[in-house]
């Protein structure tokens, strides 16, 4: 879509509702696989990935495992004693940097627009990206950058049901009609649009979220 396009289709656009792993912060979904792989749990990469996971990973997602019964599930699958502080460490693995242009670009989209944040994530993720985010970009209540901020683990339910998206609308009195969400799970986005809301499909191969909004005019 060009420039021009994307500010027309968007014209009515009052809420951005921005997903956080590939589009804020960066994430290599196998760099975990290849963590726990070091440590002899070679199968992890069948069980967990971007696409598609177990059961046991929407389950963490959902809140309906603790870190410790997710811990426990994973010794099981690998048969192996591990730490608890191995198995955080190579989950975190896949987490990396949010860059100070999309802090920028948050700021900048706040001044337009109400900015919220959804996020499929987990009670050992929580902490660490917000430890990396307070350690690069000195600031300390992430949430605090949005107008409103959600994450899977704590809300009970996940992305891509229409029931998440609904829910968090609903708390800022936005309209799905007048809502643009963007992520980069493609079933995400459908379900998005399912949910009545506008979606685009960030391809992070092609561009990134800043290049994204320059590019629909969200900010002309």
């Amino acid at each position: 879509m060009k420039k021009a396009e994307g500010e027309k289709k968007y014209r009515t656009i009052k809420t951005i509702l921005l997903d956080l792993g590939g589009v804020l912060i960066d994430v290599d979904y196998h760099a975990a696989a290849r963590a726990f792989a070091d440590l002899g749990f070679t199968d992890f990469d069948a069980l967990y990935g971007k696409a598609k996971q177990d059961h046991l990973f929407d389950g963490f997602e959902t809140g309906a495992l603790s870190p410790a019964q997710f811990r426990d599930r994973i010794r099981e699958l690998h048969g192996q004693p591990l730490t608890d502080a191995q198995i955080n460490a190579c989950w975190n693995a896949m987490l990396g940097s949010i860059t100070p242009e999309r802090i920028a670009l948050v700021e900048r989209l706040k001044e337009r627009y109400q900015v919220l944040l959804l996020s499929n994530t987990n009670a050992i993720h929580v902490p660490a990206f917000e430890a990396i985010v307070a350690h690069e970009n000195r600031i300390t209540e992430f949430k605090g950058l949005f107008h409103g901020a959600y994450y899977s683990c704590e809300l009970g339910m996940r992305k891509p049901d229409a029931e998440i998206f609904h829910h968090v609308l609903d708390l800022h009195g936005a309209k799905s009609s007048t809502t643009l969400f963007v992520d980069d799970s493609i079933q995400h986005v459908n379900g998005a649009l399912n949910a009545g809301l506008h979606a685009e499909h960030l391809e992070l191969a092609d561009e990134d979220v800043v290049a994204m909004v320059e590019r629909l005019g969200l900010l002309r």
